[in-house]
C-alpha cells in the first residue's frame, strides 16, 4: 500500500473513532472476550464436539452434530451475550444449543438447531430450517429487515479479530520474570510473580516438543503468561496434578504460530489467533485460533485474571458503544485502516 494509502486509511480511522456515537450494543475486546467466551474461532469452526460455555465464530460453522453452553457460564464483565454466535452460515449436523443460551447467526442455518432446556432466542440474518420453535423465540430474515443486526455482528467480529491479535503481540513483548526448567521428560513452570500479579515465561515450541509432563506451579499469581515461540505447534504434554484451575489464570500465548495440534487434554487458556488448529481432546479455559478443526471439548475456567495489558484495551470492564447504522460503514473503513496501518508498521519493524 502506498503511503498516501495509508495516510487516508489512518485519516478515515481517526476521524470514524472520533465521531459521535450512539450506544445500541456491545462490543468487547481483547482480555474481556476470553473472560466471557470460552471458544472464539477468527475463521471458520469445523465440530464434532462440544463447547461448556459460550462460542464465537466469525466465519462459518460446519461439521457433524455439536453442542453449545453445556454448562452456564457466569457473566464475567458482559451480561446477554449468547451461546453461539455465527457470523456467517451453519451447516452440516444439527447443533444442540443448551440451558437456554440462545444464537445469533449472520447468514443462514442450514443444519437447523435442537433447542434444549429453557426457552431460548435465536436471530438469524438469513433463512433457518430444521428447527422445532416450540415454545422458543426465532426470528429470521434480520439481514433485510433490521440493517442494524449485520453490521454489530460484523463490527464485534472486526475488532474481535483486531483487538485478539494486538493482544497476543503485547503478550508477546512482556520481559520474562520467571523462568521454565526441562529436564528429561518434564518441564516445570514455576511462576514468580512481580508486584502487579503477573509472572511471564518465554520458551520455544521445541522446549514443549521435548518433554511429555508438565509441572506448573503458578504460586498465587493473578496472571501467568507462556510466550512459546515458533510457527508449528504440538502439544502433546500430560500435566501433572490435572489441569483444573489454570485456564483461569494461564495463557499460552502462541503469537506466531501457523498450525497448532492438540492430543492432550490442555490446562491454561490458549491464545493462537494466526493458527490452523486441531483438538483432538480437551482445553480447560478460554480459546483463541484462526481456523478451527475441533474433536475435542473446552471446558470451562476461563480466564478471571485482572490483569489489562497497558497498550491493549478491553479490560476495563466497560463495553464500547456501537456505533449507529449510519456511521457504521465508516466506522468499519477506519477501524480497519487503522488496524492495517498498525500491523504493517509492526511487520516492518520485525523485519
Amino acid at each position: 500500500m502506498s503511503r498516501s494509502k495509508l495516510l487516508l486509511a489512518a485519516s478515515l480511522g481517526a476521524a470514524a473513532l472520533a465521531m459521535p456515537q450512539t450506544a445500541s450494543a456491545q462490543v468487547v475486546t481483547g482480555l474481556d472476550a476470553l473472560r466471557n467466551w470460552n471458544l472464539m474461532v477468527l475463521g471458520d469452526l469445523t465440530s464434532s464436539s462440544e463447547v461448556e460455555g459460550r462460542t464465537y465464530v466469525t466465519g462459518n460453522l460446519n461439521g457433524n452434530s455439536s453442542n453449545y453452553q453445556i454448562r452456564t457460564p457466569s457473566d464475567a464483565t458482559v451480561s446477554g451475550l449468547p451461546g453461539l454466535t455465527v457470523v456467517g452460515d451453519v451447516t452440516g449436523g444439527a447443533k444442540n444449543l443448551n440451558n437456554g443460551s440462545g444464537a445469533v447467526i449472520g447468514g443462514n442455518v442450514d443444519s437447523g438447531f435442537n433447542l434444549n432446556g429453557a426457552p431460548q432466542t435465536v436471530k438469524v440474518g438469513g433463512t433457518i430450517s430444521n428447527t422445532n420453535v416450540n415454545s422458543n423465540t426465532v426470528n429470521s430474515g434480520l439481514a433485510a429487515s433490521d440493517p442494524a443486526f449485520m453490521s454489530d455482528l460484523q463490527l464485534q467480529a472486526s475488532v474481535l479479530d483486531s483487538s485478539l491479535h494486538d493482544l497476543s503481540h503485547d503478550l508477546a513483548g512482556l520481559d520474562a520474570n520467571s523462568t521454565a526448567t526441562f529436564s528429561g521428560n518434564r518441564g516445570t513452570f514455576d511462576a514468580t510473580p512481580g508486584a502487579d500479579g503477573v509472572a511471564v515465561f518465554s520458551i520455544d515450541a521445541a522446549d514443549l516438543d521435548s518433554i511429555g509432563e508438565i509441572q506448573f506451579n503458578t504460586n498465587g499469581a493473578d496472571t501467568v503468561v507462556v510466550n512459546v515461540a515458533g510457527a508449528d505447534i504440538n502439544l502433546n504434554d500430560n500435566f501433572l496434578g490435572g489441569t483444573s484451575g489454570l485456564g483461569e489464570n494461564v495463557i499460552w500465548n502462541f503469537s506466531e504460530a501457523e498450525t497448532l495440534d492438540l492430543s492432550t487434554a490442555w490446562g491454561g487458556s490458549v491464545l493462537a489467533p494466526d493458527a490452523d488448529a486441531h483438538t483432538r481432546n480437551y482445553v480447560e479455559g478460554s480459546a483463541v485460533f484462526g481456523n478451527l478443526v475441533q474433536d475435542g471439548e473446552f471446558h470451562l475456567g476461563t480466564y478471571a485474571g485482572g490483569y489489562n495489558p497497558p497498550s491493549n484495551p478491553g479490560g476495563g470492564g466497560d463495553p464500547t458503544p456501537v456505533p449507529e447504522p449510519g456511521t457504521m460503514l465508516l466506522f468499519l473503513i477506519g477501524a480497519g485502516g487503522l488496524f492495517y496501518v498498525a500491523r504493517r508498521q509492526r511487520k516492518t519493524a520485525a523485519a
